[in-house]
This record gives C-alpha cells, sequence and structure tokens, in this order.
C-alpha cells in the first residue's frame, strides 16, 4: 500500500510511523485511518517495536473536522465502529511493543492515539487535551477506558468536562505517560527508548501486555493462575535461555525476539 497520509519506516526491527499531515496539524481523516490501521497490521508482522509520531510542531490535534462536507452527513457512530474503533484496537492489541513519541499537542482523538501505545514519552513542551466537550462530544477512542485507569476518575473527569490542557510534566506526575523529556533531547531519548523494546524479548512483552491488561479483571487467584501460565510460555522461549546464559556469564543478552 502506498501512503499519502503518514510516513513509514522499518529499521534495525523498529517501526516508525509518522503522522505526515502537518499541514491540518495532523488531524485525522478517513484515508489517515485507514493508513494507520494498515500499517500497524503490517509492521507487527516484520519489526519488533513500532513508535508512532508526528510530523511537525503538533503530534495530532484529533478528527479532521473538515473532512465532511455537511455537519448534517457526519454520522459519528459509523465513523467510531467502522474507522477508529478498528485503528485502536489494532495499536492496543499490536503483538509488539509500541511507544508513542508525542512531539507537541495532542488533542481530542489525538490523545486518545497516544494513550493507545503501551508507552508514552512526550516532548515537556507538549500538551494533552481531551477537547472533545469544546464541539458538543464526549471523549471517545477509548479515552474513557483508559483514562480512569491511568489518573483516576477525579482527574479523568475534570479532563473530560473542562476540556484544559495537561502539560506533560503533569502527564507525567499523574501517570498518564511514561515521560516528560527536554524538547532539546526529544527525538535522541525516544529512538533509543523504542530501540531497546525492539531488542528485548518480544514473546516476554506480549505476555507482559496480557498480564497487566487481564489484571483489572482478576481475582489474586485469577491472576496468579494467568501469571504461572505465561510465564510457562516465556520459559519455553530461546530469549529467556540466552538471558539466563547472560546473566551467568556477566553480559547483556542478545535477544532475538523468540
Amino acid at each position: 500500500m502506498q501512503y499519502e497520509t503518514i510516513r513509514l519506516s522499518i529499521e534495525n526491527d523498529v517501526a516508525i510511523l509518522m503522522l505526515d499531515r502537518p499541514g491540518a496539524k495532523n488531524a485525522l481523516n478517513t484515508q489517515m485511518r485507514a493508513e494507520i490501521l494498515h500499517a500497524v497490521k503490517e509492521v507487527e508482522k516484520s519489526a519488533r517495536a513500532l513508535a508512532i509520531t508526528g510530523n511537525g510542531s503538533t503530534f495530532c490535534a484529533g478528527q479532521d473536522l473538515g473532512d465532511q462536507a455537511k455537519i448534517d452527513d457526519i454520522d459519528l457512530e459509523r465513523t467510531l465502529r467502522e474507522e477508529y474503533d478498528p485503528m485502536f484496537e489494532a495499536i492496543f492489541n499490536c503483538r509488539i511493543p509500541t511507544l508513542a513519541a508525542v512531539n507537541g499537542a495532542a488533542a481530542g482523538v489525538g490523545a486518545s492515539l497516544a494513550l493507545a501505545a503501551d508507552v508514552v514519552i512526550a516532548t515537556k513542551s507538549a500538551v494533552f487535551v481531551q477537547a472533545f466537550s469544546q464541539v458538543g462530544l464526549m471523549p471517545d477512542g477509548g479515552s474513557t477506558w483508559w483514562l480512569p485507569r491511568q489518573v483516576g476518575a477525579a482527574r479523568a473527569m475534570g479532563m473530560a468536562l473542562f476540556a484544559e490542557p495537561v502539560t506533560a510534566d503533569k502527564a507525567e506526575t499523574w501517570g498518564m505517560i511514561w515521560e516528560a523529556v527536554a524538547d532539546a533531547d526529544f527525538t535522541d531519548h525516544w529512538a533509543k527508548r523504542v530501540a531497546q523494546l525492539a531488542s528485548g524479548p518480544t514473546v516476554t512483552y506480549r505476555q507482559t501486555k496480557r498480564a497487566l491488561r487481564g489484571s483489572w479483571e482478576n481475582t489474586l487467584s485469577d491472576q496468579l493462575d494467568a501469571e504461572a501460565s505465561m510465564q510457562g510460555r516465556c520459559g519455553q522461549t530461546r530469549d529467556f535461555k540466552e538471558g539466563v546464559v547472560a546473566f551467568l556469564e556477566n553480559r547483556k543478552a542478545d535477544f532475538e525476539g523468540r
């Protein structure tokens, strides 16, 4: 597939998906949603980590409100079910670790796009805005699921109702993102982070994601049972054997992702 709204590159097992509509502040239109979905499904077969970032000074301004000619033509339920939901589920369920490198403002469903990743690293000048109420909508794209789990019910409700920007530093303090990084260091930092993920034990990362996410619905007994099963799978990998040998030999493990 030839991409027009995103750029996709794969090098040294790292896939970089760059939102590439800087003139529209990387706002999501129908074509971009389809291209992101296709790209994520492709790279999980050929890379060991995926980074999502934006071209320009904005990560993603949210839904492109000019994507449809007339307001009466907008069918939000259809758009969410047929275009957004498959894209978010593909990112969330991706078989390789995903990292959102938030290079600027992430607003509305653009914030949802960032939060869909396993790890979020933002430049300190970035902000996160649940901007939906400003146009008479409620948060979507999974934000009503992610935010209460990440920042708690009170903060999630305040973000949704007031639609006020949350700085990267505050997002880090709240636990909404992993790191807020100085602007001058941002690009090099997230590139090193995603490279670290790409060189790690991929199968183990996959099981870790399953275990942490499943824990919300499990009793302790259920979670202990799930851990035993998943750890058994990790113990059968080549990477586990390599990790033990590397530890005993006092060297860095050379993981192959299998």
